[in-house]
């Protein structure tokens, strides 16, 4: 089971990559078409009116997609922030009940989130609903990835949550103890 959710949260962090590498190249294209537009019209007087469509609108949706991917990913590897001012200050049994207290809270938000995320994406399936770009897509499918990866982060929560209540220290706190520990 170790192996299937490190390969989950792997490839969650992997599809966040692919979707800010979508969004610099909807960028770039866009870039580029005004760029040619701009050579046109300075050597012909008339732009060919180049426009990648919806360029913006899917770009709006990849950051949406790369946000929720990396949740999971950044948890795990301790890329949130976290203010542990208080947290580093306790005794180790009121800071394991405090972590775990925590883990619980964000826990059942992440839960929370996900369910009433996964009903609006069935709604909107359901209903049809589209986006209102130039390109209209059903806007199911960008709200599949918000609550793909809110699933995700639910997991890797729970996944902490209960590694924690093993008495393990959080795999998003084990780098920072190894960097303790090496200074």
């Amino acid at each position: 089971m170790r192996g299937f959710l490190d390969a989950l949260y792997k490839a969650s962090g992997g599809l966040a990559a692919m979707f800010l590498c979508a969004i610099a190249l909807a960028v770039l294209a866009q870039v580029g078409a005004n760029v040619v537009d701009a050579l046109v019209k300075w050597i012909t007087g008339t732009p060919f009116g180049l426009v990648i469509p919806s360029y913006a609108e899917f770009a709006g949706f990849f950051l949406a997609a790369a946000t929720f991917f990396a949740l999971a990913y950044t948890l795990r590897h301790g890329a949130h922030i976290r203010v542990t001012l208080v947290l580093q200050m306790l005794p180790p049994r009121l800071r394991h009940a405090a972590e775990v207290w925590c883990l619980l809270a964000a826990g059942l938000l992440s839960g929370y989130f996900t369910v009433y995320m996964v009903l609006l994406c069935l709604e909107s399936w359901r209903y049809g609903d589209m986006s209102t770009g130039m390109v209209a897509i059903p806007i199911w499918i960008p709200q599949s990835t918000m609550a793909l990866g809110l699933i995700v982060l639910t997991t890797a929560l729970l996944d902490e949550l209960v590694s924690v209540l093993r008495g393990r220290v959080p795999m998003y706190e084990r780098e920072t103890v190894y960097e303790r520990e090496t200074e």
